[in-house]
């Protein structure tokens, strides 16, 4: 992968992550998929970096799939087999990441860059987004489940369904309503500058309690609601920022929240 391909830039307490192949409409390459993973994988838990923001370069597209181009040595059973075990990881890396996550989305926002974009946190885009999985009319190919999994749980399996039979794209105002992005803006100029607003308000709560539920809400969709969380409730009650919020609420002040 070229570094021009993949950008990271880290701009006060937020990692700002661009998809940057503007002239194929921000096409993924496996080594920039890896590249995503390897950023939500090795993100520091220290403070420094609080929350990440992924988006697309230009305002044409977040992301338009896989480059096709990485298709055209598919010859077996394990090559269709490995492709859909590695975007598994990578968008279990990019769900998995302890920070929050918010994508920027504008333009398409098809196939893997879509897969992406289900994976993280919040969801903001402008009003020309183009989101979906046209693969019966385009590819021919599948989802695995746990891609499936993450799509039904936010918009549910019967648009889930309908989308992917359907082959059609949902507009900005349908992804609004249907809960799959949380707002709507004017254009890519107020797009980043959403998402930075969101960030910095994010960059100012509690940590431990934006990763506990974080990693509750991974393992509810994965095992159901059997999943132990006893880590996750230890981790947050026996903190020292929940005794910090509790004297701040009590003493009617701002806490300050270390993460620990």
């Amino acid at each position: 992968m070229s570094h021009d391909e993949l950008l990271y830039e880290i701009r006060g307490t937020t990692g700002w992550i661009t998809l940057n192949r503007p002239q194929a409409r921000n096409a993924l390459t496996f080594a920039m998929y890896e590249g995503l993973a390897d950023i939500c994988r090795t993100v520091p838990t220290d403070g420094s970096v609080k929350c990440l923001v992924v988006t697309g370069a230009g305002e044409k597209a977040f992301a338009a799939g896989t480059d096709m181009t990485q298709f055209r040595g598919f010859s077996t059973d394990q090559d269709a087999l490995d492709y859909e075990h590695k975007m598994d990881v990578v968008l279990g890396a990019v769900e998995a990441c302890p920070l929050p996550i918010i994508a920027a989305l504008s333009g398409a926002c098809t196939g893997g860059g879509a897969g992406i974009a289900a994976a993280c946190d919040i969801r903001i885009t402008t009003a020309d987004l183009r989101f979906g999985f046209p693969i019966a009319r385009t590819l021919g190919n599948c989802l695995s489940i746990a891609n499936l999994s993450r799509l039904s749980g936010l918009m549910g399996p019967g648009r889930t369904k309908e989308i992917i039979f359907t082959a059609r794209l949902l507009g900005a105002e349908e992804a609004l309503s249907c809960g799959l992005v949380s707002e709507v803006v004017a254009d890519h100029a107020a797009l980043l500058a959403r998402a930075g607003e969101l960030a910095t308000l994010l960059a100012g709560h509690a940590p431990i309690t934006l990763a506990t539920n974080k990693e509750a809400l991974r393992r509810l969709r994965v095992e159901g609601a059997g999943a132990n969380d006893r880590d996750l409730v230890v981790r947050a009650y026996m903190s020292e920022d929940f005794k910090e919020g509790m004297e701040a609420f009590l003493g009617k002040r701002k806490p300050e929240w270390k993460g620990r």
